[in-house]
């Protein structure tokens, strides 16, 4: 009986086998706010799913998604001003 087994080199990719490099950690970073105000407005979601939404719930969805705006703005005026050209006069 002959063994059928894959070589390891070509099963697992280089490039997938790598910690996150310094950049990539950088723009996670960056993210955060953003990703942490997402996952309070889908928490904030989540529970009105097993009961009829009332005044406070409607008040804390609206809430959490003025939070993701809030935070998705300043993300894009923070990489604007990164990437913008030269420097003010």
């Amino acid at each position: 009986m002959k063994h059928i087994g894959a070589v390891q080199v070509v099963v697992t990719a280089d490039e997938f086998d790598r910690e996150p490099t310094l950049a990539e950690l950088d723009a996670i970073e960056l993210e955060s706010p953003v990703i942490l105000a997402e996952v309070d407005l889908l928490d904030a979601q989540i529970k009105t799913l097993d009961r009829p939404e009332n005044d406070i719930d409607t008040r804390r969805i609206r809430r959490a998604r003025k939070r993701v705006l809030t935070a998705r703005r300043d993300l894009a005026n923070r990489t604007a001003d990164a990437s913008a050209p030269g420097g003010a006069a």
